[in-house]
């Protein structure tokens, strides 16, 4: 029987170049938002911090420059290799389920848009808060898909296979092991894992044509095809949302993204 690993269980896994198709259009969507929540740790010179799947590093990069010349960033992912090198960054393949961590190593943990795709979501703040050393930050930024409706589309059909097009996204997720609704869960849970001073901010955006976040949908319906097809999706139907969504006439509000702030007790 073949082992299931941790990469064919990410709904994101194995997926190759394709990922890069997302990098732009995540890191305009949602950079501003966790580098205003990161600044407001305290992030300074000689801080060491480790970034949870990293992906094309946008993040991981933009750490190193604000921790240097004294810090240092680790960033991992089960793909490294598509992070570019940086002075004071250090790249690792690194599975959160299994590989450790080391301990009370890093003055900032961050992780976005991955705890709420994998299984056990419980276990692993555990893990991170270890690696955290006391009186240390985290910050988790997710999704709560459970809001985002249509406000204006160029037809009542239209409307309709966005919204048919984001359940089948959402199903995707949850087939795996995920959780697309974790964003709202995410600061009671960090509370449950022992940390204090846990801080949720919430943020959501108005999405017209063009907008980053509605960029990355249409990337998804590449990125994740066989998947959404699985679930119910035609090849014509997804083809058609991407016309949808870049339709002068479609707007739409954003799902919630929640930047959550905890820390181990000093």
């Amino acid at each position: 029987m073949p082992t299931t690993t941790t990469e064919s269980r990410y709904v994101f896994g194995a997926l190759g170049d394709r990922v890069r198709e997302q990098a732009a259009s995540r890191s305009a969507a949602y950079d501003p938002f966790t580098t205003e929540r990161l600044t407001a740790t305290g992030l300074t010179d000689g801080w060491h911090c480790l970034e949870v799947g990293a992906g094309e590093g946008e993040i991981a990069h933009w750490l190193a420059q604000r921790c240097a010349p004294g810090g240092s960033v680790l960033a991992t992912d089960l793909c490294p290799e598509r992070i570019p090198p940086a002075p004071g960054l250090r790249t690792e393949r690194h599975d959160l389920t299994r590989d450790p961590l080391p301990e009370a190593g890093f003055d900032l943990v961050h992780a976005r848009l991955v705890l709420q795709l994998l299984a056990d979501r419980t276990t692993l703040l555990a893990r991170l808060r270890t690696a955290l050393r006391p009186g240390g930050w985290i910050q988790i930024d997710e999704f709560d898909v459970s809001y985002g409706p249509v406000l204006t589309a160029p037809s009542p059909a239209a409307a309709e296979l966005y919204e048919t097009f984001l359940a089948a996204k959402n199903r995707a997720v949850a087939a795996n092991g995920g959780d697309p609704r974790w964003g709202r869960r995410v600061a009671a849970d960090l509370l449950a894992a022992g940390f204090t001073e846990v801080d949720p901010q919430p943020r959501v955006a108005l999405w017209r044509a063009g907008h980053p976040g509605l960029e990355l949908l249409v990337s998804h319906t590449r990125t994740l095809r066989e998947r959404l097809v699985a679930e119910g999706m035609t090849d014509r139907q997804l083809d058609e949302v991407c016309r949808v969504m870049r339709h002068p006439e479609f707007s739409a509000a954003s799902c919630v993204m929640y930047s959550v702030h905890g820390r181990r007790p000093a």
